[in-house]
């Protein structure tokens, strides 16, 4: 396993059973997290407590890397997140950009879309313009 890759399984394990501070641990101080679903998440804490308040909200949450690819201070990766939700249990993939600073994750970038009331649906849209 590669070492961007490990900080990044590192922070999924995070996210799935550590503490905040465990998931603090993997950003920057200024990292921030570009997602469609939501307005970006600035600096460690603010994210430390977003995952924690998801893990919060859906029940047994947990994520997994199911493959990925780095280069230089890049990397790319393809997940799987799971849990229980008031419609039941669920599970999606979903991919996410990573940029890191002194082997910390500065930046993660997120383009697609979920229904955030019913997880299960999968994703249900890409807001950007597609090659046709």
């Amino acid at each position: 396993m590669t070492k961007r890759l490990h900080l990044v399984r590192a922070y999924f394990d995070a996210c799935t059973n550590g503490r905040a501070e465990d998931i603090a641990a993997c950003f920057t101080d200024d990292a921030v997290i570009y997602d469609t679903n939501h307005a970006p998440i600035r600096g460690s804490a603010a994210i430390s407590a977003f995952w924690t308040g998801v893990r919060e909200r859906w029940a047994g949450a947990a994520w997994i890397v199911d493959a990925g690819i780095e280069e230089g201070d890049e990397a790319a990766v393809e997940w799987t997140m799971s849990g229980y939700s008031d419609a039941g249990p669920f599970a999606f993939r979903g991919s996410e950009h990573y940029r890191f600073e002194e082997d910390l994750i500065a930046e993660i970038r997120q383009y697609w879309t979920f229904d955030a009331d019913d997880p299960g649906s999968e994703l249900v849209d890409y807001p950007y313009p597609t090659r046709g």
